[in-house]
C-alpha cells in the first residue's frame, strides 16, 4: 500500500467549500480599509530574525518558543544570516515604512495587508494553527488619539459588515515610557511577597515581562490579579488625556467598548492604547491590537507613532460559522454545454462554443470524456446553470443549438427551450440571462 501523505500538524488545506468565507472576508476588509484611506502593502514571508526579536521582546512567548528561525546559506564571505518565518505583521510593515522612506510622505501613512501567512510553532487547537492568515491595518506617523478611535471603529465596521453580532471591544491604556516604569515597580512590589505562591510562568514573567503577570490564566493566580494595582490609576497626565479622548471619539463610531485594565497584550512594543475584540456569544477573543509609538526607533528610524491590529482569518471564519453566517454564494454558471455524440466535429463544436462564451465574459461549463446523455444532463442540473446548451446530430448538421432554460418549471407557460443559430447564441444568452 503506498504511503499516505498528510498536511503537517498545525497546517491546514483551504478547501473549495471554505473559499467563499475567505473571499467574503477579504473583499469586505479591503473595501472598508480603502473607505478609511488605507492602501495595501505586502511584505516578505522571511525577515531577518532580529526584526522580530528586537521589537516583540526577548521574553515574549513568540520569541522564546514559537518562531520558526534558521540559518540561511552562507554568503561568499562565509557569513550566515539567521532568518525567521513571519510570526506577526506589524514589525515587517514598520521595517518597510523606514526602508522605503515613507516617513517622508504626508503623515499618517495608512496601510493594510490581506491574507498574509503567519507562522508560530505553538500547540495546535481550534482557531490556533501553526500557519494562520491575517488581515491587518497599520497607521504610522501620527499620535493623535483620533487615529486610535478610527482604527478601532474601522475594524468594528468590518465585523458588522460580515454580519457578526454581539461584538465588544475591551480597551485599556498601558501608559508610555514616562509612567509605565513606575507602575511596573509598583506591580513588582505587590507581587514580591506573593511570588512563591505564583505559577511557574508568573515567576518567570516577574523578572522578564512583569505586565504579563496580569495576563495569567492559571486559577491559582486569579485572586492576586484581582487585587493587583491597576495601571489606569497610575497613568501620567498626557496618557490620561489621550485615553479619555480615545474613549470619547469611539462613541462617534458607535463602538460598544468597556475599559478592561487587564488587557496588556503579549508583545513588548505596545504603548498607551491596547484593545481586544471579543464575541460575547461565547467570549472568544477575535483579535487584538494597539499603539506602538517606539518601534521605528528600535530599527534606528525617527520617532514614529503608530497603531494597528492583526486579525486571524481562520478565527473569524470559526466565529461566523458559530453564529450561522453564510457568505454570499458564488455566481452560478450561465450555461452548461451538452453534446450527444463522440465525433471529432461534435466535440470540437462543443469546445468552441464553450470557449466563445467564456471569452465573452459568461461563466460557462461543459462535460468531458464522452459521457452518456443521462449523465451529462444530470451534471448540467447539478451545476445550477441557468441554461443548458444542447448539441445533437441535427443541431450539428444545421449549425444550431437547443437552449434549455433550467430554471423554468413544468408548470410555467414560458417556452422552456428554443432552437437558435449558433451565431445567435451569445446575444440570446445576454438578453435572457437573469
Amino acid at each position: 500500500m503506498p504511503e499516505q501523505y498528510r498536511a503537517l500538524q498545525g497546517f491546514k488545506d483551504i478547501l473549495p467549500e471554505d473559499q467563499p468565507y475567505w473571499r467574503f472576508i477579504e473583499e469586505t476588509a479591503a473595501e472598508v480599509a480603502r473607505l478609511y484611506g488605507y492602501q495595501r502593502i505586502d511584505t516578505p514571508v522571511l525577515e531577518d530574525t532580529s526584526v522580530f526579536r528586537r521589537t516583540s521582546g526577548e521574553a515574549t512567548d513568540i520569541v522564546e518558543h514559537e518562531m520558526y528561525s534558521f540559518d540561511d546559506r552562507a554568503d561568499k564571505e562565509g557569513r550566515r544570516q539567521n532568518i525567521s518565518l513571519r510570526p506577526e505583521g506589524t514589525a515587517g510593515v514598520v521595517r518597510a515604512y523606514l526602508e522605503h522612506g515613507m516617513f517622508k510622505l504626508a503623515q499618517p501613512v495608512k496601510l493594510y495587508y490581506l491574507s498574509m501567512s503567519m507562522f508560530r510553532r505553538e500547540r495546535p487547537q481550534a482557531g490556533r494553527l501553526r500557519e494562520h492568515h491575517q488581515f491587518g491595518c497599520e497607521a504610522l506617523g501620527e499620535g493623535d488619539p483620533a487615529i486610535d478611535a478610527e482604527i478601532i471603529g474601522m475594524l468594528y465596521q468590518i465585523y458588522t459588515r460580515l454580519g457578526l453580532q454581539n461584538i465588544r471591544v475591551r480597551l485599556n491604556s498601558i501608559g508610555d515610557q514616562n509612567c509605565r516604569p513606575q507602575y511596573i515597580e509598583k506591580l513588582k512590589e505587590y507581587y514580591q511577597p506573593l511570588l512563591s505562591d505564583c505559577c511557574n510562568d508568573c515567576q518567570t514573567r516577574f523578572h522578564k515581562n512583569p505586565l504579563r503577570l496580569l495576563d495569567c490564566k492559571n486559577p491559582q493566580d486569579q485572586k492576586k490579579i484581582a487585587e493587583a494595582p491597576r495601571i489606569t490609576h497610575n497613568l501620567c497626565e498626557p496618557c490620561q488625556e489621550h485615553f479619555a479622548t480615545v474613549q470619547r471619539y469611539l462613541k462617534f463610531y458607535d463602538v460598544p467598548f468597556e475599559v478592561d485594565t487587564l488587557i496588556v497584550r503579549g508583545l513588548d512594543y505596545y504603548t498607551r492604547t491596547v484593545f481586544e475584540f471579543t464575541s460575547t456569544v461565547d467570549n472568544v477573543a477575535l483579535n487584538g491590537g494597539g499603539r506602538y509609538d517606539g518601534m521605528a526607533e528600535i530599527f534606528g528610524g525617527p520617532h514614529t507613532p503608530g497603531i494597528g491590529f492583526g486579525v486571524g482569518i481562520e478565527r473569524v471564519i470559526l466565529e461566523m460559522k458559530r453564529q450561522g453566517i453564510v457568505p454570499p454564494a458564488e455566481a452560478k454558471p450561465t450555461a452548461f454545454v451538452v453534446y450527444f455524440g463522440k465525433s471529432q466535429e461534435m466535440t470540437d463544436t462543443a469546445a468552441r462554443l464553450t470557449a466563445e462564451l467564456r471569452k465573452a465574459g459568461l461563466k460557462a461549463l461543459t462535460t468531458y470524456g464522452g459521457r452518456s446523455t443521462k449523465a451529462q444532463m444530470k451534471q448540467a442540473n447539478a451545476s445550477g446553470a441557468t441554461f443548458s446548451i444542447i448539441i445533437g446530430d441535427d443541431e450539428l448538421a444545421n449549425g444550431t443549438v437547443v437552449v434549455k432554460n433550467m430554471h423554468i418549471g413544468p408548470e410555467s407557460s414560458e417556452n422552456k427551450q428554443v432552437s437558435i443559430k449558433q451565431s445567435e447564441l451569445l446575444s440570446y444568452l445576454r438578453e435572457h440571462q437573469q
